[in-house]
């Protein structure tokens, strides 16, 4: 999990501080930070002229240590102040004691070919001031290459949205140690542009002393949990999951969620059909088995084979009562269960109801429109996303998956990943219902189920991104294997 984690701004600040109190001087730290700036952009642009913009802070300290590694390399640099450098105070006041190059108050008149945005981190609690509004937006429109310090300046740390109308628009943001939450967020993952996280000598072991409990989704944080096939193993240790299929006329959902479960490594994968409707998806079906069942009852008698440990419920199944049984019967079984689409929906007017029979194997992906259902006001009445998906978990008493651009993965325990590999072709009809059926499929591989749906989103995504544009839902199992091969080689 070490290197996943999101630091909020006051947890960076802990971690700044314990850095100093076991030994690293806090001048040290920055002396790092701008040197790392500064190779950042000899690593990916070529000699240019370099304005600085720096600050009144330590985020302006940065900036006079970046402008004068630049500088010592043969750089055209020069720094542009926001405040008389003589007001400056601690580290930052010895930076610009150690810089010799050019200072001059921050000005639109000179031209430069990169422009290092040093002026607020992600400290910053107040909108930008209308002079600061005004260059923003001259810098934004100029089309100069911004590489940011920390945080493009005007954007929240934590929140991943700026603090009033204006925020610098950055090609590359150079942060510290760890991500804040604002990297991952949006708007503020398209504000940051390509985010470099530089190691500048915080120890490692601080973490041990903040209790994170957010994170940036991705292999470091679930790799180690991955179901890799074992020599010894066969089809029956590697789970049975079942996809419960709507009727005749919406069969295609309940079949996309069966091919991502059995291209994400469950042994068997059956669907569950209602009587009219075994023999069209019988006609589709081969490697995936087709199980017939008659309502509720029939449901709660075939899950009770315990060989079937896990349940995909809600794509193609409709709205309703009848959904409704459906669920309670799934729920009273020993499956580990995702639910999904009308699953969901069919609660709209009881979710107490819904949560009241969810257990800690229980799985929830729903998107705005069906979260704003079941937790009605939620979204609006918290700070960001990421606030509302882990009310969210607390409430339902299992995990959460706020489905979007920027996927939110929550637990009751307080744990959140935020999910940034999903390309803008992923909104497609039936993508959802694969993910759920890839989540089965490592639940069913007994995979617990936080780290089951922040892998499975994850491998969704990348999937995703290696078709490329024109990517269909039928596509995203068939590139499962390309994932899986490469997440293979990382172990």
């Amino acid at each position: 999990m070490r290197g996943a984690e999101l630091l909020t701004v006051a947890e960076m600040t802990e971690a700044d501080r314990l850095a100093v109190e076991a030994g690293v001087p806090s001048l040290t730290l920055m002396e790092n930070a701008g040197q790392a700036v500064a190779e950042t952009i000899v690593a990916n642009y070529a000699p240019a002229a370099v304005a600085v913009l720096c600050g009144p802070g330590n985020n302006g300290g940065d900036g006079y240590v970046a402008a004068r590694h630049l500088k010592s390399r043969g750089w055209n640099v020069w720094v542009e102040s926001l405040a008389d450098p003589a007001a400056l105070k601690g580290d930052a006041a010895e930076m610009f004691q150690r810089w010799d190059g050019e200072t001059r108050v921050i000005t639109r008149a000179r031209k430069s070919d990169i422009v290092i945005d040093a002026m607020f981190g992600a400290g910053l609690t107040r909108p930008l001031d209308m002079n600061m509004g005004v260059l923003t937006r001259a810098l934004n429109e100029s089309g100069v290459p911004v590489v940011a310090v920390d945080v493009p300046s005007g954007l929240h740390g934590d929140l991943g949205r700026p603090l009033g109308e204006d925020c610098v628009r950055a090609q590359r943001t150079v942060t510290f140690f760890r991500k804040k939450p604002g990297h991952v967020l949006l708007p503020g993952r398209t504000l940051c542009g390509e985010v470099t996280v530089a190691a500048i000598g915080i120890p490692e072991q601080v973490l041990d002393l903040i209790p994170v409990r957010t994170f940036e989704n991705g292999p470091a944080l679930w790799r180690d949990a991955f179901p890799w096939p074992r020599l010894a193993g066969h089809k029956y240790s590697r789970g049975h999951a079942v996809v419960v299929s709507g009727p005749i006329h919406a069969t295609g959902a309940a079949r996309l969620a069966a091919r991502g479960a059995l291209r994400a490594g469950s042994g068997l994968v059956s669907v569950a059909s209602p009587p009219g409707a075994v023999a069209v998806n019988a006609a589709h079906l081969t490697a995936i088995m087709v199980k017939p069942f008659d309502g509720a009852k029939g449901l709660s008698a075939l899950l009770s084979d315990q060989r079937f440990n896990a349940v995909v419920l809600g794509p193609g199944t409709g709205v309703g009562d009848a959904t409704q049984d459906l669920v309670a019967a799934a729920l009273g079984s020993t499956a580990a269960i995702v639910l999904d689409a009308d699953a969901l929906t069919s609660f709209a007017d009881n979710p107490p109801g819904l949560f009241a029979q969810l257990r800690p194997r229980s799985v929830l992906t729903p998107h705005d429109g069906e979260f704003e259902r079941l937790f009605p006001g939620l979204l609006g009445g918290v700070p960001t996303r990421l606030d509302a998906a882990r009310r969210a978990a607390q409430l339902a008493g299992c995990i959460v998956v706020l489905k979007g651009p920027d996927t939110i993965i929550a637990a009751p325990d307080g744990r959140a990943a935020v999910n940034g590999n999903a390309p803008p072709w992923l909104a497609t009809a039936g993508t959802g219902d694969v993910l759920a059926g890839i989540i089965a499929g490592l639940l069913a591989q007994e995979m617990e189920p936080f780290e089951a749906a922040c892998a499975a989103i994850w491998l969704h995504g990348d999937a995703a991104t290696r078709f490329g544009i024109g990517l269909i839902a039928e596509d995203v199992p068939e590139q499962l294997p390309h994932v899986l091969k490469s997440l293979r080689s990382m172990t």
